[in-house]
Formats: C-alpha cells, sequence, structure tokens
C-alpha cells in the first residue's frame, strides 16, 4: 500500500514539475536567445539593468563583473560583422568571381572554337565558298577519268591523243593537280590562306585546260589533213585547173574588163 501511495506521490509531483515548467517564462532568457539568433543586438534589453544610478546589485553581479563589455560588442552571427554575415558576403565575392571566371573561360572557348573552325580542314566543305563555287570548278580535276577527259571527241581523235601520249601526259597532271587540291582542303590552315591556294590551283587547272583544248584541235586538225592527203593521193579529189599565165596575156584580161 506504501508503495503505491509513494508511486502517486511522485507521479503528482512530475506532473507538478512539468505544468510549473510549462508556465515559467523568463524573459532574460527570452532576450537573450532572440540576441543571438536573428533580432536587433538592442543594449536595452539587457536585464538586470544598472538601476538608478547603477545601484542594482544583481546588474553588477550579472554584468558588472564578470562580463562588463559583453553587451557592447554585437554577437549576432548574422550583424553586419558576424561571422555568418561575413561568410555570405564571401560567398557572393566567390560567386562573383567564379562567375567573371566562367565568363573569360567561355569568351576564350568560342574564340578558340571560332580560331579552330577557320583553321581545321575538317569542316572546309561546309564552307560556302568552296560549296558554291570551288567545289564546282574543280569537279573536272577531282572526278577525272577516261569518259571525262576524251568525252566528246571523235574516236580517231582520242586514238591520235592516246597513241601520241598526250592523254596519258594530261592524266598525269590532272592527278597531281588533284593531290594538291586535297592537301589544301584538308590542311589546317587560316581560311584566307585556303582561298588563295584554291584560287592559284584554279587558275593552274584553267591553263592546263586551255593547253589540252590546243592539243585536241591540233590533233583534230592534223586528222583533218591527213584525210584530205590521202584523198589527193588516190586522186579521189580533182584538183583545180590553173595554167601558169604570162604577163601579156593578163594585161589583156584587164583591158578586156577596161573597155
Amino acid at each position: 500500500m506504501k508503495k503505491t501511495i509513494y508511486l502517486t506521490l511522485a507521479a503528482f509531483c512530475c506532473a507538478a514539475s512539468g505544468i510549473a515548467q510549462s508556465y515559467v517564462v523568463d524573459k532574460n532568457i527570452r532576450y537573450q536567445q532572440e540576441r543571438m539568433v536573428y533580432k536587433q543586438w538592442d543594449q536595452k534589453k539587457f536585464t538586470p539593468t544598472p538601476g538608478f544610478l547603477g545601484l542594482n546589485p544583481w546588474y553588477w553581479l550579472t554584468w558588472g563583473f564578470f562580463y562588463p563589455n559583453y553587451h557592447k560588442n554585437d554577437l549576432r552571427p548574422l550583424s553586419a560583422n558576424g561571422p555568418q554575415s561575413q561568410r555570405l558576403a564571401l560567398v557572393g565575392t566567390m560567386n562573383g568571381i567564379d562567375n567573371k571566371y566562367k565568363k573569360e573561360s567561355d569568351t576564350v572557348r568560342t574564340t578558340a572554337v571560332a580560331e579552330i573552325a577557320g583553321t581545321t580542314g575538317l569542316v572546309t566543305g561546309a564552307d560556302p565558298l568552296w560549296a558554291l563555287y570551288y567545289s564546282r570548278e574543280f569537279k573536272p580535276v577531282l572526278e577525272h577519268s577516261a569518259a571525262t577527259i576524251l568525252g566528246g571527241l571523235s574516236p580517231q581523235v582520242s586514238a591520235r591523243l592516246v597513241s601520241e601520249g598526250m592523254y596519258d601526259w594530261y592524266r598525269n597532271e590532272l592527278d597531281r593537280l588533284k593531290e594538291r587540291i586535297d592537301g589544301a582542303h584538308s590542311a589546317d590552315m587560316e581560311r584566307g590562306s585556303r582561298i588563295m591556294a584554291y584560287f592559284r590551283l584554279l587558275n593552274e587547272y584553267r591553263r592546263l585546260a586551255g593547253v589540252w583544248a590546243i592539243r585536241t584541235a591540233s590533233a583534230q586538225m592534223t586528222l583533218t589533213m591527213e584525210k584530205q592527203q590521202q584523198q589527193l593521193h588516190n586522186r579521189t579529189t580533182s584538183a583545180p585547173d590553173w595554167t601558169p599565165q604570162t604577163d601579156i596575156q593578163i594585161a589583156r584580161q584587164v583591158l578586156q574588163h577596161v573597155h
């Protein structure tokens, strides 16, 4: 029975203590919590206060003897000079520096990509000047074959050019020119230098094509002359009637036309 009474009294005391603690409000603790967390470091809320003429003994026991300068320094983490404010300011400064470095690195990257795009030979096929002009002008060189070289010529002329070695010479020149064009097209160089290389190679091809046109025309003319000579030799074509005239006969014909 006594044990039960003791347990009941203990439970009642614990409940009373909890109720008492729940209703106890210490403004000093609350002020200190507010100062340290977020509110203004208000020196007027440091309790106990000095009182009239600084005669409050609790003030001297609490602040005057042990912590005389405590209320003079703002110790809030988020104060103007607090550690948390300084950390946030440092983080903001570092973020600004990081953004600046990022912009500089992006600028360097963009410049590097532009320089690489302007010098590399991997993307020269997308160059507008090559795609719209030089690829078309160089097509007879880059895609040359026996059909493209001898196309449009008669079998006799083609046979003459092959037998005389002109076809092999022209094909070899086109092969060498094709290698130089491929080199200028795939090599890493500035776009201006690449375009000037295209310009020089195109002029060389035009001169070479002019020589080939002269040789094909000469071969055609030679075949025509040989055919006419063969016809004269076989008497298949009559020579024009012509007899030498004396000076007297020529003078008489002139006088007859005058009269």
